[in-house]
């Protein structure tokens, strides 16, 4: 089983502030730091840092170079990335003194890929193998579709949840991996196992994970629901938690772990990731987490 992330690459300027800006109101940041991030690029870290090799597919302008650098310190294969001359995708970042957070995202280069990349992507890999997608590149019904047909493993995080999740068949998609309100937006359901609930019953062929934030996790595999605890600590900046958790879990499933041991790794390195500050950064690698574990 080989793991295809085909997804954003953004760089992110994070900036410190007391609170999250209401409308009409100016306030002052404590600080900016620039950190390479994107859910596709924070997602293809956080399965690398669990031990398991990973391709990256995507696009970036001509100042990303600097994302091309980075995957390459994370061990993330930059094969399927190309380059265009459109800007490369951004985030405008807020965290706030108790570690949440508020995002604008500029697509940038992450929404004008071609089909032909796409296809070109698709038929290097075959039957069995694992492609990870979110919604911050453009052409998602599409390479679901095409994914599909070759029998690659859909893997779904259907975040922001748009117009464009609602175009695509997501009777495709082999995990759904979403949280509270990705699930109540598809659902109209507000409480976790009634979001589960509906969307089993919509999508019988579809296995799930649903993140609760403080409230923990549920997993359902087509049989049964597992429930994972969240581990609790002191946050600082919430920003990849929930891309860190992806990771980990499908990592887990490429290692061919229990469910129950992917759901309380990827718990746990949601949580460390949690206590520090921006997103790739933030990510643990495998060592961290056993660590953290066994404590």
């Amino acid at each position: 089983m080989r793991i295809l992330n085909f997804g954003s690459l953004n760089i992110d300027y994070v900036y410190s502030v007391g609170h999250i800006v209401a409308p009409g109101e100016t306030i002052a940041s404590s600080g900016r730091k620039v950190f390479y991030g994107g859910k596709g690029f924070n997602q293809s870290v956080a399965v690398s840092q669990a031990g398991v090799p990973v391709f990256h597919a995507g696009q970036v302008g001509p100042d990303g170079g600097g994302i091309l650098a980075e995957c390459g310190k994370y061990g993330v294969d930059t094969l399927y990335i190309r380059k265009s001359d459109e800007e490369t995708g951004h985030t405008f970042i807020q965290v706030d003194e108790k570690g949440q957070n508020s995002i604008v995202l500029f697509g940038g280069s992450n929404r004008s890929i071609r089909v032909e990349h796409m296809d070109w992507v698709l038929s290097q890999f075959d039957a069995g193998d694992v492609v990870i997608l979110q919604n911050e590149i453009n052409g998602l019904d599409y390479i679901i579709g095409q994914a599909a047909k070759r029998g690659l493993t859909v893997i779904l995080n259907p975040s922001p949840c748009d117009q464009a999740i609602a175009s695509c068949d997501l009777s495709k998609v082999g995990w759904l991996v979403l949280n509270e309100v990705e699930g109540e937006q598809i659902t109209g359901e507000r409480e976790g196992q009634a979001i589960l609930r509906a969307l089993a019953g919509r999508f019988p062929q579809t296995c799930l994970v649903l993140t609760l934030g403080s409230e923990g996790a549920f997993c359902w595999d087509g049989d049964r629901t597992i429930y994972q605890p969240c581990f609790k600590v002191k946050p600082v900046d919430t920003t990849a938690a929930g891309d860190t958790f992806l990771g980990y879990f499908v990592a887990g499933l490429a290692q061919g772990l229990p469910l129950e041991r992917s759901m309380e790794r990827a718990a746990a390195a949601a949580a460390i990731a949690i206590t520090r500050q921006g997103a790739a950064p933030s990510i643990p690698n495998r060592g961290e987490v056993e660590l953290f574990l066994m404590g």
